[in-house]
């Protein structure tokens, strides 16, 4: 920057580098000498000042970085921190001073849980330090990992750094806190990765697996870090196996390829950087040697000429390509330079504007001036990126997912899988590449961290008792529902239409349920009804033809032909009873049946008592010969016809049948049928029609004993034994069946009773016309009358 001639021109930045020494004491020490002029600590005095301090950058973790903002912010000097700051406290309240050129942590904790639940990993453990800051991540995260249904399986603690020795002194100790590495159930360890958590955490490794008597890379886990996160010299010894971090995932600060740096390492040699005091320090402990002239170099060790090469160092040691933590300190150097221009430029011109001509004195600038220009500023680093603060004070950015790839040869990759950038659109918030490295114990396919095994798809997810959420047993779907996919909470009905397959796993569409002409049921049915009125229509042309006969004058012909015309239609109404029902079939076939079958029964009551009224007509002295002919037989027929005809009348006019889809009756099939529309108006029809049935049983069965030649009382009293039978089985028939069944029982019903009618009042008559004539006469009516 001090060459750049288009940033800060004629003005030459320094730096001052204290170390921390990870300890607070150190901190607030170095941080006042800072703020003093000499040697000595002695802030708030500028005697003899040389240097004008007009920003910090630091420090290297949250804890250190929060003991240095405490004295900063008091006296407003800006801090640009380049670590994940912990949300103990509210920097922009609190400490207005402090700015961070790293993203918000709350986004780390999202793309946390969005990792774990892109996955499915719902049993995890966390593994954080024995600190506050530890107890704030788990604080922190744990809610929302319960929010998005993940449960934490362990919750362990890393020693801090400052007692890591001491906690470690007991093997027993060391075995009781690393039990999350031999526990096979947990696969999934997310890190607050601090910087004294990572070499606490390889030691504790390291020593694990020497009590165990097993090796370093026989421990597979998959590890998912925070931030913070690097394989340094400062995190891994020298000696450890990296390849129990295989196939790792970390959140990483967003960075971006700075031209020319790789160039610039490859320049760097100890012997020109004459400045840079730390170079010659790196170099003798990166690659194991001593110079001639440094003060620890003993005879026997290596000699570094200078020329070794920074390429061939191992990535635990030295990357060169920019790492997340440089990145920042980059960014954030060229913050305040830009911010100091800014400033600059703008002093620049007010000083022009002064009639004096006064001069702009740098050494003058005060550090407190600098926020202003610093929290607006905006500018391209080389790296193309633009670098910004947003109203937080914090780094307008998101994090990278980088999956580590280690090697044998303790060499290393990183491979940048996702991002997590809350400044991307909603579907782009949150992006992952499946082409992920995993531990190669895992056989590169996906690790799984479930508390049990998914639910298949047909099962639903039970509660255990006593466990967490996420800890379940799977039950089938009860009867009638399913699940279609993996860990369902709740079995759910199908559409109406559509029923559960053996499985439970997928609807399936209904067949539709009707008596169609088509299926052999039809057909049989068909062919019986026609059947039946081929032979009650042969039956009634005998009788037309032979109607002069005294076997049908002496059984009241007219009567015969009414009964045999109603029997005829009765056989031919129970075909709209099959196929798929229509508004005019579901109109007239109960109301066909009821009428056509009361004349029939209507024909057979005349029949009976126009037989008893004759009789007793021929006693002398009756009044009964008045009532004997046709008009009473017509008026019965008529009047026991209308009353049923007005209950169907009735019936057409209040609540008519209809179509309907009966989606609930039968599982797997629709029953297309006739709703009754009023299932009471259906029962008067069938209750008269018994009603006219039993009067003429009675009537029958009274008459029987009246002289033979004239009376066929018998034949109907047996006929309407067959046809009472028949329909007092229908009805629970008709009750018990669903669907086409249930047409079919009652189209059976009409078929036997209409043919158990004509069989026995008609048949015995026909056997005598066609088969035995001569009995057919009168005088053979009268003999055997007599």
């Amino acid at each position: 920057m001090n060459d750049n001639p288009r940033l800060l021109p004629n003005v030459s930045l320094g730096v001052k580098i204290y170390d921390s020494l990870l300890n607070a004491r150190m901190t607030h020490q170095n941080t006042l000498k800072l703020l003093s002029a000499s040697e000595k600590t002695v802030p708030n005095f500028k005697c003899d000042k040389q240097n004008n301090l007009i920003a910090v950058v630091g420090g290297p973790d949250s804890e250190i970085s929060l003991y240095m903002a405490t004295l900063l912010s008091i006296y407003k000097i800006p801090q640009i921190a380049y670590c994940v700051i912990a949300p103990v406290v509210d920097a922009k309240s609190e400490l207005p001073s402090l700015y961070r050129i790293v993203p918000n942590e709350e986004y780390q904790y999202t793309g946390i849980v969005k990792l774990l639940g892109h996955f499915q990993w719902t049993w995890v453990g966390i593994l954080t330090m024995e600190n506050d800051n530890g107890d704030k991540f788990v604080q922190t995260l744990m809610p929302l990992l319960l929010k998005h249904g993940i449960c934490i399986a362990l919750n362990g603690k890393i020693p801090a750094i400052s007692n890591a020795i001491d906690t470690l002194s007991s093997f027993d100790i060391i075995l009781n806190m690393a039990s999350y590495l031999s526990n096979s159930e947990v696969q999934v360890l997310v890190v607050n990765a601090e910087n004294p958590t990572v070499p606490s955490l390889n030691w504790t490794i390291y020593l694990y697996a020497m009590l165990k008597g097993i090796t370093e890379t026989s421990i597979f886990k998959v590890w998912i870090f925070t931030a913070q996160w690097e394989f340094t010299l400062e995190t891994m010894r020298r000696t450890s196996k990296i390849q129990v971090f295989d196939g790792a995932l970390s959140f990483a600060i967003h960075t971006n390829e700075v031209p020319e740096f790789r160039e610039f390492l490859q320049t760097l040699h100890p012997n020109s950087a004459k400045e840079d005091i730390f170079l010659h320090i790196f170099w003798e402990q990166a690659f194991n040697c001593f110079f001639p002239d440094s003060k620890t170099a003993k005879e026997s060790a290596n000699v570094c000429s200078g020329e070794e090469k920074l390429d061939n160092l191992p990535g635990t040691l030295f990357e060169m390509s920019m790492i997340g933590q440089s990145y920042s300190i980059y960014n954030a150097v060229h913050a305040i330079a830009h911010s100091l221009q800014k400033m600059v430029s703008s002093r620049s011109k007010h000083c022009k504007a002064m009639p004096d001509g006064a001069k702009l004195d740098l050494t003058n600038l005060q550090y407190w001036q600098l926020h202003h220009f610093l929290r607006s500023i905006s500018f391209n680093n080389t790296g193309g990126e633009t670098v910004s603060f947003n109203e937080n004070g914090e780094l307008a950015s998101g994090f990278d997912i980088i999956n580590w790839v280690t090697f044998p040869n303790q060499s290393f990759s990183k491979l940048k899988v996702g991002r997590m950038d809350p400044w991307a659109t909603l579907d782009q918030e949150f992006t992952i590449n499946e082409v992920i490295t995993w531990h190669y114990m895992f056989n590169q396919v996906l690790p799984l961290a479930k508390c049990n095994e998914n639910c298949p798809p047909g099962y639903s997810r039970k509660k255990k008792e006593g466990k967490p959420f996420c800890c379940y047993d799977c039950v089938p779907c009860p009867d009638g529902k399913i699940s279609d996919q993996m860990d369902i909470d709740d079995c759910f009905q199908c559409p109406e239409d559509e029923f559960p397959n053996k499985n439970r796993d997928q609807c399936l569409p209904k067949s539709m349920n009707f008596l169609s002409f088509s299926e052999p049921l039809g057909t049989t049915l068909v062919f019986f009804i026609l059947a039946a009125s081929f032979t009650t229509a042969l039956v009634l042309g005998i009788f037309i033809k032979y109607k002069n006969t005294p076997i049908v004058k002496a059984n009241n012909r007219a009567l015969s032909f009414f009964l045999l015309i109603s029997l005829f239609l009765c056989n031919l109404c129970a075909l709209l009873f099959i196929g798929q029902p229509q508004w005019v079939t579901c109109y007239l076939r109960q109301t066909a049946f009821g009428i056509i079958f009361s004349v029939a029964v209507s024909c057979l009551l005349a029949k009976t008592i126009t037989v008893v009224l004759a009789f007793m007509a021929t006693k002398p002295g009756s009044t009964m010969r008045k009532w004997v002919g046709r008009k009473l037989a017509i008026s019965i027929i008529l009047g026991c016809s209308l009353i049923q005809v007005t209950i169907c009348s009735i019936w057409l006019s209040t609540a008519p049948p209809f179509p309907n889809f009966n989606m609930n009756s039968l599982v797997e099939e629709i029953i297309i049928e006739c709703n009754e529309g009023s299932i009471t108006m259906f029962y008067f029809v069938l209750g008269y029609l018994g009603l006219l049935a039993f009067v003429s049983l009675t009537v029958a069965f009274l008459a029987r004993k009246l002289p033979d030649s004239f009376n066929e009382a018998k034949f109907i009293t047996f006929s309407m034994l067959v046809f009472c039978s028949v329909w007092l089985s229908f009805v629970p028939s008709y009750l018990s069946t669903k669907g086409k069944y249930m047409v079919a029982v009652e189209i059976f019903s009409i078929w036997v009773s209409s043919a158990g009618l004509v069989g026995c009042i008609f048949v015995p008559k026909c056997y005598i016309i066609i088969l035995r004539p001569s009995l057919n006469t009168k005088e053979q009516l009268i003999r055997r009358n007599m």
